[in-house]
């Protein structure tokens, strides 16, 4: 699959990407999609929550009225998840929500999200460029240019550029990562994909 490569006018430079079909046109497996998506999501949670149940509870042990003759039902410990202040009843405690995955499943998903993308159109190839300064303004200007700046968009790089980083971070539908940090989420989570021309390469190398 060939697709045109464009500088930060929008324009088309006359060269072209070459796609491998074995990465961005096979027969997409939703199942594999899943399973990374649901491990990423998975992988983010702290599992740090907590409460106390009745044995930690700091309190005093002393019966806190008589068994008979009151009327009510007998009560022997302040730290009586009945009682206010007292512990929680099977609640939530510090778990590890991480779960294992298979490399060849990773790489399933990762193909079969920029088949997907291939196929919707959603790919464009930006032609290799730096920013002297962080300036958001002129970041701006390029996603105009390529027709994005509506659109929820993820710009991947080959290697970390702070200039680039820095000029997206105050806008909320533009994200950029370098080709390393990319996952099956972050390319889903998108409606156009823009890959730096040195990032493809990159991309098919690990893939393959």
């Amino acid at each position: 699959m060939k697709v045109s490569v464009l500088n930060i006018e929008g324009k088309d430079t006359g060269k072209k990407a070459d796609l491998k079909s074995s990465i961005f046109d096979i027969e997409p497996n939703d199942h594999a999609i899943y399973l990374d998506v649901k491990q990423h999501l998975a992988n983010r949670r702290q599992g740090t929550h907590k409460t106390k149940e009745r044995w930690e509870i700091i309190g005093s042990t002393r019966k806190i009225k008589r068994q008979k003759g009151t009327g009510t039902a007998r009560a022997g410990s302040i730290k009586s998840p009945l009682f206010r202040g007292g512990g929680r009843i099977f609640g939530p405690q510090p778990k590890n929500y991480h779960f294992k995955l298979n490399k060849k499943v990773k790489q399933l998903a990762r193909k079969s999200v920029l088949t997907y993308k291939a196929k919707s159109e959603s790919i464009k190839i930006l032609e290799d460029f730096s920013l002297d300064a962080p300036k958001t303004k002129e970041f701006v200007t390029i996603l105009n240019n390529l027709e994005i700046r509506d659109k929820k968009s993820l710009i991947i790089l080959n290697q970390p550029n702070k200039n680039i980083y820095l000029s997206s971070r105050n806008l909320r539908d533009s994200k950029v990562l370098t080709i390393n940090e990319l996952t099956t989420y972050d390319i889903l989570n998108c409606s156009s994909l823009v890959f730096m021309e040195s990032s493809i390469d990159i991309l098919q190398d690990i893939l393959n």
